[in-house]
């Protein structure tokens, strides 16, 4: 199996001084996912937590939303010319009954380790397909104190990030900040998908009383991705895009970027979070 970072020679150059050393490297692979034998996306991502990953990807394209709905996953032998196996296919089996969609080879999507779906859904699609409402979940409130501890702490739980800079991070947190899961892997919305595809296995959807960090911009996937899950608050350290904040306003989502130190912006669901009423006054 492919392995989570690989060993490359890198001339370093330091204040004219130029030597050769071995350097740690994310590694970087595509991951190609079959829905019932029939393939249906290829993502560039960091091995590990295939099947997680495969999980969480269909849970935001609106096919899984519980583990009843899954009947198991696994990876398809013989995927080169020689018939060795990549570990790079793998194929996710559902229940009876669960709802498919039409997959043609205009449906067949190609995402990258930067964008994903990009454009792939609009606002009212992730309103009426998500199975998670997030108005329907019981109110949860954090405070501003609490979400500027949380990129501190998803820093610190970030392993493969520390040998290698180059990586992406979501974790879950609930609603008292403590770490519930981490992920890491060379496209954010892998890391999301991953994170999202362990609590669908477990049972653990709707995660109606947790909050997502991450690591980079809040993007309009990454906050589908939070709504298909019932995620009720996105925390970034980045900016979002202004199509993340207007689906987080049409979903009831709370919204916060720039989370940096104490210092953050509230774009949207500004009710989870628990100003003084001075400072809101301000």
């Amino acid at each position: 199996m492919g392995r989570v970072t690989e060993r490359r020679k890198v001339i370093r150059i330091r204040d004219g001084a130029v030597s050769t050393r071995p350097d740690t490297l994310v590694a970087e692979e595509p991951l190609e996912i079959r829905l019932n034998g029939k393939p249906l996306a290829i993502t560039m991502r960091t091995p590990g937590d295939d099947f997680a990953l495969a999980a969480g990807f269909l849970v935001s394209e609106g096919v899984l939303a519980a583990a009843s709905d899954l009947r198991n996953i696994v990876y398809c032998a013989g995927a080169t010319a020689d018939g060795s196996n990549t570990y790079n296919v793998v194929d996710v089996s559902t229940a009876p009954g669960v709802a498919l969609p039409d997959i043609t080879l205009e449906r067949n999507v190609y995402t990258t380790s930067s964008c994903g779906l990009c454009g792939k859904a609009s606002l009212d699609a992730v309103r009426t397909t998500t199975r998670h409402p997030i108005a329907d979940t019981p109110p949860l409130r954090v405070t501003p104190e609490l979400l500027a501890q949380l990129p501190d702490r998803l820093r610190a739980a970030q392993r493969v990030f520390d040998r290698t800079g180059g990586l992406h991070a979501a974790a879950l947190f609930d609603e008292h900040g403590e770490l519930l899961d981490v992920r890491e892997d060379v496209g954010r919305h892998n890391a999301v998908d991953k994170l999202v595809g362990r609590a669908l296995q477990s049972g653990s959807l709707p995660l109606s009383r947790t909050v997502l960090m991450v690591s980079g911009r809040a993007s309009f996937e990454l906050a589908q991705k939070a709504v298909m899950a019932g995620i009720p608050v996105l925390a970034a350290v980045s900016a979002p895009s202004s199509l993340a904040v207007d689906l987080a306003a049409e979903t009831g989502m709370t919204l916060v970027g720039f989370l940096r130190g104490s210092s953050m912006n509230v774009y949207a669901g500004e009710e989870r979070i628990a100003l003084r009423a001075a400072a809101v006054r301000a």
